[in-house]
Protein backbone atom coordinates (compact mmCIF):
# COMPACT_ATOMS: atom_id res chain seq x y z
CA UNK A 1 0.00 0.00 0.00
CA UNK A 2 0.98 3.60 -0.42
CA UNK A 3 1.86 6.06 2.26
CA UNK A 4 0.99 9.72 1.94
CA UNK A 5 2.97 12.56 3.38
CA UNK A 6 0.83 15.26 4.93
CA UNK A 7 2.28 18.76 5.52
CA UNK A 8 3.99 17.67 8.73
CA UNK A 9 5.91 14.93 6.98
CA UNK A 10 6.53 17.04 3.90
CA UNK A 11 8.33 19.61 6.00
CA UNK A 12 10.59 16.98 7.54
CA UNK A 13 11.27 15.39 4.16
CA UNK A 14 12.70 18.69 3.01
CA UNK A 15 15.73 17.93 5.12
CA UNK A 16 16.75 14.72 3.31
CA UNK A 17 20.29 14.32 2.01
CA UNK A 18 20.68 15.33 -1.63
CA UNK A 19 21.87 11.87 -2.84
CA UNK A 20 18.75 10.25 -1.38
CA UNK A 21 16.37 12.33 -3.45
CA UNK A 22 18.46 12.78 -6.59
CA UNK A 23 17.31 9.63 -8.35
CA UNK A 24 13.65 10.23 -7.52
CA UNK A 25 13.97 13.82 -8.70
CA UNK A 26 15.38 12.66 -12.05
CA UNK A 27 12.38 10.41 -12.55
CA UNK A 28 9.84 13.16 -12.01
CA UNK A 29 7.64 14.40 -14.81
CA UNK A 30 8.20 17.94 -16.10
CA UNK A 31 8.15 20.48 -13.31
CA UNK A 32 6.88 24.04 -13.67
CA UNK A 33 9.28 26.95 -13.86
CA UNK A 34 8.92 28.34 -10.36
CA UNK A 35 11.25 31.31 -10.77
CA UNK A 36 14.00 32.45 -8.43
CA UNK A 37 14.48 32.01 -4.70
CA UNK A 38 13.56 35.51 -3.62
CA UNK A 39 10.50 34.47 -1.71
CA UNK A 40 8.27 34.32 -4.80
CA UNK A 41 8.10 30.52 -5.07
CA UNK A 42 4.74 30.30 -3.38
CA UNK A 43 2.88 33.08 -5.11
CA UNK A 44 -0.68 31.94 -5.93
CA UNK A 45 0.25 31.41 -9.59
CA UNK A 46 3.33 29.33 -8.82
CA UNK A 47 1.56 27.48 -6.07
CA UNK A 48 -1.12 26.40 -8.54
CA UNK A 49 1.49 25.29 -11.11
CA UNK A 50 3.25 23.24 -8.47
CA UNK A 51 -0.09 21.80 -7.36
CA UNK A 52 -0.96 20.75 -10.91
CA UNK A 53 2.38 18.97 -11.28
CA UNK A 54 1.86 17.41 -7.85
CA UNK A 55 -1.57 16.07 -8.83
CA UNK A 56 -0.29 14.61 -12.09
CA UNK A 57 2.40 12.76 -10.17
CA UNK A 58 -0.16 11.28 -7.82
CA UNK A 59 -2.25 10.15 -10.78
CA UNK A 60 0.82 8.68 -12.45
CA UNK A 61 1.41 6.58 -9.34
CA UNK A 62 -2.15 5.24 -9.62
CA UNK A 63 -3.24 6.61 -6.25
CA UNK A 64 -6.35 8.58 -7.20
CA UNK A 65 -9.72 6.84 -6.84
CA UNK A 66 -11.79 7.86 -9.85
CA UNK A 67 -15.21 7.33 -8.31
CA UNK A 68 -17.14 10.28 -9.67
CA UNK A 69 -20.07 9.94 -7.28
CA UNK A 70 -18.06 9.74 -4.06
CA UNK A 71 -15.66 12.42 -5.29
CA UNK A 72 -18.59 14.71 -6.09
CA UNK A 73 -19.85 14.32 -2.53
CA UNK A 74 -16.37 15.08 -1.13
CA UNK A 75 -15.97 18.13 -3.34
CA UNK A 76 -19.34 19.53 -2.32
CA UNK A 77 -18.50 19.01 1.34
CA UNK A 78 -15.08 20.61 0.95
CA UNK A 79 -16.40 23.62 -0.95
CA UNK A 80 -19.07 24.19 1.66
CA UNK A 81 -16.34 24.37 4.31
CA UNK A 82 -14.07 26.48 2.13
CA UNK A 83 -16.76 29.18 1.92
CA UNK A 84 -16.25 29.74 5.66
CA UNK A 85 -12.46 29.51 5.59
CA UNK A 86 -9.94 32.33 5.95
CA UNK A 87 -9.79 32.54 2.15
CA UNK A 88 -13.19 31.64 0.65
CA UNK A 89 -12.01 32.63 -2.82
CA UNK A 90 -9.22 30.03 -2.88
CA UNK A 91 -9.52 27.38 -5.56
CA UNK A 92 -9.55 23.99 -3.82
CA UNK A 93 -9.54 20.53 -5.38
CA UNK A 94 -10.71 17.64 -3.20
CA UNK A 95 -10.04 14.06 -4.26
CA UNK A 96 -10.07 10.52 -2.92
CA UNK A 97 -6.97 8.37 -2.46
CA UNK A 98 -7.30 4.62 -2.91
CA UNK A 99 -5.69 3.71 0.42
CA UNK A 100 -7.44 1.93 3.32
CA UNK A 101 -5.23 3.61 5.90
CA UNK A 102 -6.52 6.56 7.91
CA UNK A 103 -4.96 9.73 6.55
CA UNK A 104 -5.57 13.01 4.74
CA UNK A 105 -3.19 15.66 3.45
CA UNK A 106 -3.00 19.14 1.95
CA UNK A 107 -0.64 19.52 -0.97
CA UNK A 108 0.40 22.61 -2.95
CA UNK A 109 -2.14 24.46 -5.04
CA UNK A 110 -5.08 23.70 -2.77
CA UNK A 111 -5.13 19.98 -3.62
CA UNK A 112 -6.54 18.10 -0.65
CA UNK A 113 -6.54 14.31 -0.61
CA UNK A 114 -8.58 12.04 1.65
CA UNK A 115 -7.81 8.36 2.00
CA UNK A 116 -10.78 6.04 1.61
CA UNK A 117 -9.73 4.58 4.97
CA UNK A 118 -10.27 7.91 6.70
CA UNK A 119 -13.62 8.44 4.97
CA UNK A 120 -14.94 5.08 6.17
CA UNK A 121 -13.45 5.52 9.66
CA UNK A 122 -15.47 8.70 10.22
CA UNK A 123 -18.76 7.76 11.86
CA UNK A 124 -20.65 10.93 10.93
CA UNK A 125 -20.36 13.80 8.50
CA UNK A 126 -19.09 16.27 11.09
CA UNK A 127 -16.06 14.06 11.79
CA UNK A 128 -15.14 13.95 8.10
CA UNK A 129 -15.87 17.66 7.77
CA UNK A 130 -13.60 18.32 10.76
CA UNK A 131 -10.65 16.68 9.02
CA UNK A 132 -11.30 18.56 5.77
CA UNK A 133 -11.62 21.86 7.66
CA UNK A 134 -8.26 21.16 9.32
CA UNK A 135 -6.58 20.50 5.95
CA UNK A 136 -8.22 23.57 4.38
CA UNK A 137 -6.74 25.63 7.21
CA UNK A 138 -3.25 24.29 6.41
CA UNK A 139 -3.71 25.77 2.95
CA UNK A 140 -5.28 29.11 3.87
CA UNK A 141 -2.66 29.71 6.60
CA UNK A 142 0.11 28.96 4.07
CA UNK A 143 1.85 26.46 6.31
CA UNK A 144 3.67 24.81 3.43
CA UNK A 145 4.91 28.22 2.26
CA UNK A 146 6.11 28.97 5.79
CA UNK A 147 8.03 25.68 5.79
CA UNK A 148 9.80 26.79 2.64
CA UNK A 149 10.70 30.09 4.29
CA UNK A 150 12.30 28.25 7.19
CA UNK A 151 14.27 26.15 4.72
CA UNK A 152 16.43 29.07 3.56
CA UNK A 153 14.43 30.02 0.48
CA UNK A 154 14.43 26.76 -1.44
CA UNK A 155 15.72 26.82 -4.99
CA UNK A 156 13.96 25.23 -7.91
CA UNK A 157 16.10 22.12 -7.42
CA UNK A 158 14.94 21.84 -3.81
CA UNK A 159 11.35 22.33 -4.89
CA UNK A 160 11.83 19.39 -7.23
CA UNK A 161 13.33 17.48 -4.32
CA UNK A 162 10.22 18.15 -2.31
CA UNK A 163 8.04 16.56 -4.97
CA UNK A 164 10.48 13.65 -5.13
CA UNK A 165 10.28 13.29 -1.37
CA UNK A 166 6.49 13.22 -1.59
CA UNK A 167 6.69 10.38 -4.07
CA UNK A 168 9.28 8.54 -1.97
CA UNK A 169 6.93 8.72 0.99
CA UNK A 170 3.86 7.68 -0.98
CA UNK A 171 5.19 4.83 -3.05
CA UNK A 172 7.71 3.27 -0.69
CA UNK A 173 7.20 3.72 3.03
CA UNK A 174 10.62 2.24 3.80
CA UNK A 175 12.33 4.70 1.47
CA UNK A 176 10.38 7.51 3.06
CA UNK A 177 11.50 6.40 6.50
CA UNK A 178 15.09 6.16 5.28
CA UNK A 179 14.87 9.71 3.97
CA UNK A 180 13.68 10.90 7.35
CA UNK A 181 16.48 9.03 9.10
CA UNK A 182 18.98 10.77 6.85
CA UNK A 183 17.91 14.16 8.14
CA UNK A 184 19.79 15.68 11.03
CA UNK A 185 18.22 15.40 14.49
CA UNK A 186 18.41 19.16 14.95
CA UNK A 187 16.50 19.95 11.78
CA UNK A 188 13.85 17.31 12.51
CA UNK A 189 13.32 18.74 15.99
CA UNK A 190 12.93 22.22 14.54
CA UNK A 191 10.36 20.97 12.07
CA UNK A 192 8.44 19.05 14.76
CA UNK A 193 8.17 22.19 16.88
CA UNK A 194 7.09 24.20 13.86
CA UNK A 195 4.55 21.56 12.89
CA UNK A 196 2.93 21.54 16.32
CA UNK A 197 2.28 25.26 16.00
CA UNK A 198 0.82 24.69 12.56
CA UNK A 199 -1.43 21.94 13.83
CA UNK A 200 -2.87 24.09 16.61
CA UNK A 201 -3.47 26.95 14.22
CA UNK A 202 -5.16 24.59 11.75
CA UNK A 203 -7.36 23.32 14.59
CA UNK A 204 -8.38 26.83 15.61
CA UNK A 205 -9.09 28.09 12.10
CA UNK A 206 -10.67 24.81 11.04
CA UNK A 207 -13.10 24.68 13.97
CA UNK A 208 -14.26 28.19 13.15
CA UNK A 209 -14.99 27.14 9.56
CA UNK A 210 -16.62 23.93 10.76
CA UNK A 211 -19.03 25.83 12.97
CA UNK A 212 -19.66 28.50 10.36
CA UNK A 213 -20.66 25.87 7.80
CA UNK A 214 -23.24 24.46 10.20
CA UNK A 215 -21.44 21.33 11.33
CA UNK A 216 -20.89 20.14 14.87
CA UNK A 217 -17.75 22.04 15.98
CA UNK A 218 -16.84 19.04 18.17
CA UNK A 219 -16.47 16.87 15.07
CA UNK A 220 -12.76 17.57 14.68
CA UNK A 221 -11.71 17.00 18.29
CA UNK A 222 -14.03 14.01 18.56
CA UNK A 223 -12.42 12.28 15.61
CA UNK A 224 -8.90 13.03 16.86
CA UNK A 225 -9.77 11.68 20.30
CA UNK A 226 -11.23 8.50 18.83
CA UNK A 227 -8.07 7.90 16.81
CA UNK A 228 -5.89 8.49 19.85
CA UNK A 229 -7.89 6.07 22.01
CA UNK A 230 -7.80 3.39 19.34
CA UNK A 231 -4.11 3.90 18.52
CA UNK A 232 -3.03 1.14 20.89
CA UNK A 233 -4.98 -1.34 18.77
CA UNK A 234 -2.61 -0.65 15.87
CA UNK A 235 0.51 -1.80 17.77
CA UNK A 236 3.71 -0.33 16.36
CA UNK A 237 1.91 1.21 13.38
CA UNK A 238 -0.77 3.66 14.54
CA UNK A 239 -3.08 5.35 12.02
CA UNK A 240 -1.12 7.39 9.48
CA UNK A 241 -3.05 10.49 10.48
CA UNK A 242 -1.52 10.38 13.96
CA UNK A 243 1.98 10.11 12.50
CA UNK A 244 1.57 13.06 10.15
CA UNK A 245 -0.68 15.12 12.45
CA UNK A 246 0.70 14.68 15.99
CA UNK A 247 -2.19 14.59 18.46
CA UNK A 248 -1.71 15.13 22.19
CA UNK A 249 -4.14 15.14 25.08
CA UNK A 250 -3.56 18.86 25.57
CA UNK A 251 -4.27 19.55 21.92
CA UNK A 252 -7.54 17.58 22.04
CA UNK A 253 -8.57 19.38 25.23
CA UNK A 254 -7.79 22.75 23.66
CA UNK A 255 -9.78 21.90 20.52
CA UNK A 256 -12.70 20.65 22.63
CA UNK A 257 -12.68 23.82 24.70
CA UNK A 258 -12.63 25.94 21.57
CA UNK A 259 -15.55 23.98 20.09
CA UNK A 260 -17.58 24.63 23.24
CA UNK A 261 -17.41 28.35 22.58
CA UNK A 262 -19.70 27.86 19.57
CA UNK A 263 -23.43 27.15 19.68
CA UNK A 264 -24.48 23.53 20.07
CA UNK A 265 -25.42 21.93 16.74
CA UNK A 266 -27.94 19.10 16.76
CA UNK A 267 -27.22 18.04 13.23
CA UNK A 268 -29.08 15.06 11.76
CA UNK A 269 -26.69 12.58 10.20
CA UNK A 270 -26.35 13.16 6.47
CA UNK A 271 -27.86 10.34 4.43
CA UNK A 272 -25.59 10.89 1.43
CA UNK A 273 -22.50 10.69 3.64
CA UNK A 274 -23.59 7.31 4.98
CA UNK A 275 -24.37 6.01 1.49
CA UNK A 276 -20.97 7.05 0.12
CA UNK A 277 -19.27 5.63 3.20
CA UNK A 278 -21.02 2.30 2.55
CA UNK A 279 -20.06 2.38 -1.12
CA UNK A 280 -16.38 2.98 -0.37
CA UNK A 281 -16.45 0.32 2.32
CA UNK A 282 -17.76 -2.30 -0.15
CA UNK A 283 -15.24 -1.21 -2.80
CA UNK A 284 -12.43 -1.72 -0.27
CA UNK A 285 -13.33 -5.24 0.81
CA UNK A 286 -10.75 -7.80 -0.30
CA UNK A 287 -13.32 -10.61 -0.05
CA UNK A 288 -16.81 -9.18 -0.64
CA UNK A 289 -18.39 -12.64 -0.77
CA UNK A 290 -17.23 -13.43 2.75
CA UNK A 291 -18.41 -10.04 3.94
CA UNK A 292 -21.77 -10.76 2.30
CA UNK A 293 -22.11 -13.95 4.35
CA UNK A 294 -21.32 -12.07 7.54
CA UNK A 295 -23.72 -9.31 6.54
CA UNK A 296 -26.55 -11.80 6.00
CA UNK A 297 -25.80 -13.48 9.31
CA UNK A 298 -26.15 -10.20 11.22
CA UNK A 299 -28.79 -8.41 9.15
CA UNK A 300 -30.91 -11.26 7.79
CA UNK A 301 -32.04 -12.03 4.25
CA UNK A 302 -33.51 -8.53 3.78
CA UNK A 303 -30.10 -6.94 4.34
CA UNK A 304 -30.90 -4.81 7.36
CA UNK A 305 -33.51 -2.46 8.77
CA UNK A 306 -32.22 0.87 7.42
CA UNK A 307 -31.90 2.19 3.87
CA UNK A 308 -28.12 2.49 4.25
CA UNK A 309 -27.80 -1.13 5.36
CA UNK A 310 -29.94 -2.33 2.44
CA UNK A 311 -27.94 -0.18 0.03
CA UNK A 312 -24.70 -1.73 1.24
CA UNK A 313 -26.31 -5.17 1.07
CA UNK A 314 -27.28 -4.64 -2.58
CA UNK A 315 -23.73 -3.53 -3.43
CA UNK A 316 -22.36 -6.63 -1.71
CA UNK A 317 -24.75 -8.83 -3.68
CA UNK A 318 -23.61 -7.19 -6.92
CA UNK A 319 -19.96 -7.66 -5.93
CA UNK A 320 -20.78 -11.33 -5.42
CA UNK A 321 -22.32 -11.54 -8.92
CA UNK A 322 -25.84 -11.99 -7.51
CA UNK A 323 -27.21 -9.30 -9.79
CA UNK A 324 -30.86 -10.38 -9.77
CA UNK A 325 -31.08 -10.19 -6.00
CA UNK A 326 -29.09 -6.96 -5.95
CA UNK A 327 -31.42 -5.35 -8.50
CA UNK A 328 -34.47 -6.38 -6.49
CA UNK A 329 -33.17 -4.72 -3.32
CA UNK A 330 -32.02 -1.59 -5.15
CA UNK A 331 -35.33 -1.25 -6.98
CA UNK A 332 -37.10 -1.21 -3.63
CA UNK A 333 -34.82 1.57 -2.44
CA UNK A 334 -35.33 3.49 -5.67
CA UNK A 335 -39.12 3.25 -5.38
CA UNK A 336 -38.99 4.49 -1.80
CA UNK A 337 -36.88 7.54 -2.77
CA UNK A 338 -37.06 8.04 -6.56
CA UNK A 339 -35.17 11.35 -6.51
CA UNK A 340 -32.13 9.88 -4.74
CA UNK A 341 -29.42 9.88 -7.41
CA UNK A 342 -27.27 7.39 -5.50
CA UNK A 343 -30.00 4.75 -5.85
CA UNK A 344 -30.46 5.50 -9.55
CA UNK A 345 -26.73 5.19 -10.27
CA UNK A 346 -26.35 1.99 -8.25
CA UNK A 347 -29.36 0.38 -9.93
CA UNK A 348 -28.07 1.41 -13.35
CA UNK A 349 -24.69 -0.20 -12.64
CA UNK A 350 -26.31 -3.40 -11.40
CA UNK A 351 -28.65 -3.64 -14.42
CA UNK A 352 -25.67 -3.08 -16.75
CA UNK A 353 -23.67 -5.78 -14.98
CA UNK A 354 -26.63 -8.15 -15.26
CA UNK A 355 -26.80 -7.56 -19.03
CA UNK A 356 -30.15 -5.76 -18.92
CA UNK A 357 -28.89 -2.88 -21.03
CA UNK A 358 -32.33 -1.70 -22.11
CA UNK A 359 -33.52 -1.18 -18.53
CA UNK A 360 -30.22 0.48 -17.59
CA UNK A 361 -30.47 2.85 -20.57
CA UNK A 362 -34.05 3.79 -19.73
CA UNK A 363 -33.01 4.55 -16.15
CA UNK A 364 -30.01 6.65 -17.20
CA UNK A 365 -32.08 8.50 -19.80
CA UNK A 366 -34.69 9.38 -17.20
CA UNK A 367 -32.00 10.36 -14.69
CA UNK A 368 -30.33 12.66 -17.20
CA UNK A 369 -33.63 14.42 -17.80
CA UNK A 370 -33.87 15.02 -14.04
CA UNK A 371 -30.19 15.99 -13.70
CA UNK A 372 -29.23 17.55 -17.07
CA UNK A 373 -25.52 17.87 -17.75
CA UNK A 374 -24.61 15.81 -14.68
CA UNK A 375 -21.29 14.10 -15.44
CA UNK A 376 -21.79 11.27 -12.94
CA UNK A 377 -24.88 10.30 -14.96
CA UNK A 378 -23.43 10.94 -18.42
CA UNK A 379 -20.36 8.73 -17.96
CA UNK A 380 -22.16 5.47 -17.05
CA UNK A 381 -24.92 6.32 -19.55
CA UNK A 382 -22.39 6.73 -22.38
CA UNK A 383 -20.57 3.57 -21.36
CA UNK A 384 -23.84 1.61 -21.45
CA UNK A 385 -24.73 3.16 -24.82
CA UNK A 386 -21.45 1.91 -26.29
CA UNK A 387 -22.05 -1.56 -24.89
CA UNK A 388 -25.47 -1.46 -26.54
CA UNK A 389 -23.93 -0.40 -29.86
CA UNK A 390 -25.17 3.20 -29.89
CA UNK A 391 -21.71 4.72 -30.24
CA UNK A 392 -22.84 7.89 -32.00
CA UNK A 393 -25.07 9.05 -29.16
CA UNK A 394 -22.36 8.15 -26.65
CA UNK A 395 -19.86 10.29 -28.56
CA UNK A 396 -22.23 13.25 -28.72
CA UNK A 397 -22.86 13.14 -24.98
CA UNK A 398 -19.16 12.84 -24.11
CA UNK A 399 -18.04 15.52 -26.58
CA UNK A 400 -20.55 17.97 -25.13
CA UNK A 401 -19.41 17.09 -21.62
CA UNK A 402 -15.71 17.54 -22.40
CA UNK A 403 -16.40 20.98 -23.90
CA UNK A 404 -18.44 22.21 -20.95
CA UNK A 405 -15.67 22.38 -18.30
CA UNK A 406 -12.38 20.87 -17.18
CA UNK A 407 -12.69 17.19 -16.30
CA UNK A 408 -10.62 14.30 -15.04
CA UNK A 409 -8.92 11.72 -17.26
CA UNK A 410 -11.88 9.32 -17.09
CA UNK A 411 -13.94 11.63 -19.32
CA UNK A 412 -11.22 11.81 -21.98
CA UNK A 413 -10.59 8.08 -21.92
CA UNK A 414 -14.26 7.30 -22.56
CA UNK A 415 -14.43 10.05 -25.20
CA UNK A 416 -11.44 8.52 -27.01
CA UNK A 417 -13.18 5.14 -27.00
CA UNK A 418 -16.39 6.61 -28.41
CA UNK A 419 -14.45 8.58 -31.02
CA UNK A 420 -12.62 5.44 -32.08
CA UNK A 421 -15.87 3.51 -32.42
CA UNK A 422 -17.36 6.27 -34.61
CA UNK A 423 -14.32 6.63 -36.88
CA UNK A 424 -13.11 10.03 -35.62
CA UNK A 425 -9.30 9.65 -35.56
CA UNK A 426 -8.64 13.32 -34.80
CA UNK A 427 -10.86 13.29 -31.71
CA UNK A 428 -9.49 9.91 -30.68
CA UNK A 429 -5.91 11.17 -30.61
CA UNK A 430 -6.62 14.54 -28.98
CA UNK A 431 -8.74 12.93 -26.25
CA UNK A 432 -6.06 10.32 -25.57
CA UNK A 433 -3.47 13.10 -25.42
CA UNK A 434 -5.40 14.82 -22.64
CA UNK A 435 -5.92 11.49 -20.87
CA UNK A 436 -2.18 10.77 -20.87
CA UNK A 437 -1.27 14.31 -19.85
CA UNK A 438 -3.59 14.38 -16.83
CA UNK A 439 -2.15 11.06 -15.74
CA UNK A 440 1.38 12.47 -15.81
CA UNK A 441 2.60 11.00 -19.12
CA UNK A 442 3.61 14.02 -21.17
CA UNK A 443 5.65 12.11 -23.75
CA UNK A 444 2.69 9.88 -24.61
CA UNK A 445 0.51 12.99 -24.85
CA UNK A 446 2.96 14.50 -27.35
CA UNK A 447 2.92 11.32 -29.42
CA UNK A 448 -0.89 11.38 -29.57
CA UNK A 449 -0.92 15.04 -30.63
CA UNK A 450 1.59 14.27 -33.41
CA UNK A 451 -0.73 11.55 -34.66
CA UNK A 452 -3.60 14.03 -34.53
CA UNK A 453 -1.48 16.44 -36.58
CA UNK A 454 -1.23 13.82 -39.33
CA UNK A 455 -4.98 13.45 -39.62
CA UNK A 456 -6.24 14.21 -43.10
CA UNK A 457 -8.60 17.08 -43.98
CA UNK A 458 -7.78 19.26 -40.97
CA UNK A 459 -9.30 22.73 -41.00
CA UNK A 460 -7.04 25.71 -40.39
CA UNK A 461 -8.64 26.15 -36.97
CA UNK A 462 -8.07 22.50 -36.02
CA UNK A 463 -4.47 22.59 -37.24
CA UNK A 464 -3.78 25.76 -35.24
CA UNK A 465 -5.23 24.29 -32.04
CA UNK A 466 -3.22 21.11 -32.41
CA UNK A 467 -0.04 23.06 -33.10
CA UNK A 468 -0.55 25.25 -30.02
CA UNK A 469 -1.23 22.28 -27.73
CA UNK A 470 1.70 20.31 -29.13
CA UNK A 471 4.03 23.27 -28.63
CA UNK A 472 2.97 23.60 -24.99
CA UNK A 473 3.49 19.90 -24.33
CA UNK A 474 6.90 19.82 -26.02
CA UNK A 475 7.97 22.86 -24.02
CA UNK A 476 7.28 20.92 -20.82
CA UNK A 477 9.41 18.04 -22.06
CA UNK A 478 12.24 20.44 -22.94
CA UNK A 479 12.06 22.04 -19.48
CA UNK A 480 12.52 18.59 -17.97
CA UNK A 481 15.65 18.05 -20.02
Amino acid sequence: MYKFAAPALLCALLMVNRPVVAEARDNLETLPDLGDTSGQIFTPQHDRKLGTAFMRQIRQAGLVLDDGEATRYLQNLGRRLAMYSENPGHNFTFFLVADPRINAFAGPGGYIGTNTGLFTAAENESELAGVLAHEIAHVTQRHLARAFDTADKLSLANTAALLAAILIGTQDSQAGAAALTAASALNIQQQINFTRANEKEADRVGIRALAGAGFDPHGMAGFFEKLQKNAKLYGTQPPEFLSTHPVTTDRIAEATSRAESYPVVNQADDHQFQLMRAKLRVAGYESPRQVLLDFQRFHGKDGGSTDVERYEYALLLAAGKQHEKAARVMRQLHRSDPDRLAYRLALGRILHQAGDLESALNLYRESLSLYPGESIVILPYANTLMNAGDNEQAYTLLADLSNSAAHGPDVYKLLAQAAGKTDRPLQTHTAMAEYHYLNGYTLQAVEQMKLAQKTTSLSNYQAARIEARLKALEQELNEKD
